[in-house]
């Protein structure tokens, strides 16, 4: 493991995160990081993260530097394996750690996470305990809330999640970096929506 690189990483991360207030209200950058072993583990997204030149970043541009040289030695997640969301999205949706669960570092106050997806992904309604906020780092997506109106959000533009609240992610002609926040809830991972539970979504 290259501790240089995730500290690194880590220095550009919480520059990122201090220098937002919204996502400092939020949730504060925790003061008790601690560093720990990474297990590797590479998925065919982290492929497509690596070779793709069309996602750039004016406002974080050495985050997003960072981020991709750490996700050499990260442990890619495989999140929704074993369930119905298919192969197709699966090779192309891209999630690694950074604090928390399988990521370089440990805190008892925060997890946070890179959202990589390539351009033309649907990531679809899921839902967790875990209050969950999303710093879009490098280009941009279609946010959905089960209902509430879509918004489209591009580089550091901010979008909070309530507990259990169904939401979506969607790529059109852009692919996205973001920088996802977790304040509580850590014991329980996300899970798939089912439809019954979508009434009211709002679609604009």
């Amino acid at each position: 493991m290259n501790t240089a690189d995730w500290d690194r990483c880590l220095t550009h991360t919480r520059k990122a995160h201090e220098a937002h207030a919204r996502l400092s209200e939020f949730c504060p950058f925790p003061d008790d990081i601690t560093p720990k072993d990474v297990t590797p583990h590479y998925i065919a997204a982290a492929d497509l993260f690596a070779r793709d030149d069309t996602l750039v970043s004016t406002t974080y541009p050495k985050l997003l530097a960072s981020v991709r040289t750490a996700g050499d030695n990260a442990r890619w997640r495989e999140t929704y394996k074993d369930t119905a969301i298919g192969q197709s999205f699966l090779d192309r949706f891209g999630c690694y750690a950074l604090i928390g669960q399988g990521g370089a570092f440990d805190s008892a106050k925060m997890w946070a996470w890179f959202v990589y997806m390539p351009a033309g992904l649907d990531y679809p309604f899921h839902h967790h305990p875990g209050e969950e906020a999303y710093l879009v780092i490098a280009g941009g997506g279609l946010f959905r809330r089960a209902g509430k109106p879509e918004a489209e959000l591009g580089e550091g533009e901010m979008m909070i999640h309530t507990a259990y609240e169904p939401h979506a992610l969607v790529t059109t002609s852009q692919p996205i970096l973001a920088y996802v926040v977790w304040r509580n809830g850590f014991e329980t991972g996300p899970v798939l929506t089912d439809e019954v539970h979508m009434t009211g979504y709002v679609r604009t």
